[in-house]
């Protein structure tokens, strides 16, 4: 009998583990030339949940990394090719914005241009969404989703290597390759 619970226990553990996975998901543009995108401005979107701080910090270090890694530079005009922004899901399910490109740009994005964009998608507890836009046309061109991107609770180091491994798995197929 004890052998049973205690196979019991282990197959619950190894589905428990399968259940906290990473996953990754990601939707763009077909007719976006992302090779020609070189610069970048992080973005803040409206009504989106917001990480504290330290853990926003982190999150967009790990992001300006692995962007790199990709050819994109971060820049602080807004002359940049793309707006990226991201927002988190926690606790219970939240509503994916998106990011009203006119309102925070005002002349420099061409006057109020209403928001970007015209799909709506839910994101579940422990996701994270991230959002580029081409700044020249006004428009998400790249939206990707990673469940159990960031553990809260964990201790700084190994918040920071689960940080890490999900935003490279985030990022893997970016640039997308366009299909023959």
């Amino acid at each position: 009998m004890k052998k049973f619970f205690l196979l019991a226990y282990v197959l619950l553990a190894l589905g428990v583990g399968r259940a906290a996975a990473q996953s990754v998901s990601y939707t763009f543009d077909n007719s976006a030339d992302f090779y020609r995108y070189k610069t970048y401005k992080w973005v803040s979107i409206q009504n989106a949940q917001q990480l504290d701080e330290l853990t926003s910090d982190q999150l967009t270090g790990t992001l300006d990394a692995e962007l790199a890694k990709k050819g994109l530079t971060k820049t602080q005009p807004d002359n940049a090719d793309l707006y990226i922004g991201y927002q988190i899901g926690s606790g219970k399910e939240k509503q994916l914005r998106n990011y009203d490109i006119g309102a925070s740009y005002g002349s420099a994005a061409g006057g109020n241009m209403g928001t970007a964009g015209a799909t709506t998608t839910i994101v579940h507890s422990g996701q994270l969404a991230l959002d580029m836009y081409d700044a020249a046309k006004k428009q998400l061109v790249w939206r990707g989703v990673v469940s159990n991107s960031i553990e809260a609770d964990a201790k700084p180091d190994k918040k920071q290597k689960h940080m890490s491994k999900a935003i490279e798995k985030l990022l893997k197929g970016y640039p997308p390759q366009k299909k023959s």
